[in-house]
């Protein structure tokens, strides 16, 4: 592992208390970088305008009994990595053939996003769930690593 990707894990790590969901164990940070450089961050939180769960004192998804990685539209937050995607789109940031660092692996929604912004390396810490969201990395050619197996 380099220090760069060190750096910008730890700066994803940050990012991620920034969050405003009220759910247990859901801090997640997103930094895309290109050439060395941070382009864009993002956390997990409501979208702008609306009322963080965190203000509301409470969590949608624990009111309704909804396990992680199931029924993604019924959240009020956005993803880190949505987010981050998002705010280039805002301010006009071309995101090919850059690299995203999260702090979690990334669901499918997320995944498609990626792929789509065309960011070729992701970065992540922790492991989630979602096995279709590697099948569609693989398929699209994006190279994702884990950063505690990184050379």
């Amino acid at each position: 592992m380099n220090k760069w990707d060190e750096r910008f894990m730890n700066m994803a790590e940050f990012v991620s208390t920034w969050t405003s969901c009220a759910r247990a164990g859901r801090a997640i940070g997103a930094v895309i970088v290109k050439d060395k450089r941070i382009l864009t961050t993002g956390y997990n939180g409501a979208p702008a305008g609306v009322t963080p769960c965190r203000d509301k004192g409470y969590c949608m998804r624990d009111r309704l009994g909804i396990a992680s990685g199931t029924q993604a539209e019924k959240c009020y937050a956005v993803h880190a990595e949505q987010n981050a995607i998002c705010q280039a789109a805002k301010l006009g940031v071309s995101l090919e053939g850059a690299t995203l660092y999260c702090t979690h692996q990334p669901c499918t929604i997320c995944t498609r996003l990626i792929i789509n912004s065309g960011i070729k390396r992701v970065i992540y810490k922790y492991p989630y769930p979602d096995e279709f969201s590697m099948q569609l990395f693989a398929e699209a050619g994006t190279l994702v690593q884990k950063y505690d197996e990184l050379e």
